[in-house]
């Protein structure tokens, strides 16, 4: 259903302080470049599956990476072709990848977005050389803030979400599909402190994670959310530590997890 791509917080537009927001979009690229250079260096191939507007292939290109990216909305890709990254105008299942092509791929916030995830990772699977490794970066239903959020969770979003694993069950998915885990982060800087505190926020807004939306352009200024929102924000150090702790006792917000392929060293 590629309309619900088109709608919440994927809709078109560019967002509110987009140009204050680069620098902590660029050490989100240097995290998940690190989770992955610790097991294969560049250079190397890399594909970004799901590349939305391009941020990380450019990342991995400047890393050093022969990076490219493949990506279903046509939006996402006038986007990444405008930055100047290499990415493809094509699904998982139709992308036409060559078989052991890729010494990486990454699938981040991709898995929940899919109704067959087991078949996209066999796909993946099938574009790994041998040994090759793949990063999957997931929302994780076992954590604090999806059991304090309940069903004003922030990394829900149903219907765009389809898909919701703990890490026992992305850890079976792909191991069903071929692939050897080797390691699951809990704490991330992208998407886990912010998504405790809207979590919480949530739990008082009329709007889910309203503020969020706000700055996407799909949410509206006039409404009592607002001054709730911003009265929220000295309580930021208080999630941060939360989701911290939660991390540290692996239960973050959200999981990476690092698999490697079949037929390498492990």
């Amino acid at each position: 259903m590629p309309e619900l791509h088109d709608s919440g917080a994927y809709s078109p537009g560019t967002p509110r302080l987009h140009r204050l927001a680069r620098p902590i979009l660029s050490a989100f690229d240097r995290q998940r470049l690190a989770l992955i250079r610790r097991h294969r260096p560049p250079p190397g191939r890399l594909l970004d599956a799901g590349a939305g507007r391009g941020r990380f292939v450019l990342a991995a290109a400047r890393a050093g990476y022969e990076a490219h990216g493949v990506e279903p909305s046509e939006r996402g890709v006038r986007a990444a072709r405008q930055i100047g990254a290499d990415v493809q105008h094509a699904g998982i299942e139709d992308a036409g990848v060559p078989p052991g092509s890729r010494e990486v791929v990454t699938l981040w916030h991709v898995l929940e977005h899919l109704d067959a995830p087991a078949e996209a990772l066999a796909h993946v699977r099938d574009w790994l050389a041998p040994g090759g490794l793949v990063l999957v970066g997931v929302p994780n239903l076992h954590s604090l803030q999806a059991q304090l959020g309940l069903e004003r969770w922030y990394h829900l979003d149903v219907p765009r979400h389809r898909v919701h694993f703990t890490p026992a069950g992305v850890t079976a998915v792909l191991r069903r599909t071929g692939f050897t885990p080797i390691r699951t982060h809990h704490v991330l800087l992208e998407h886990n402190p912010y998504g405790m505190w809207q979590s919480a926020v949530n739990r008082l807004t009329r709007h889910p994670s309203y503020l969020y939306n706000l700055l996407k352009r799909n949410a509206p200024l006039r409404t009592l959310d607002l001054p709730l929102s911003l009265a929220a924000v000295p309580l930021v150090p208080v999630a941060v530590a939360a989701e911290l702790t939660a991390g540290m006792v692996r239960r973050g917000g959200t999981i990476a997890i690092l698999a490697r392929s079949p037929g390498g060293y492990h």
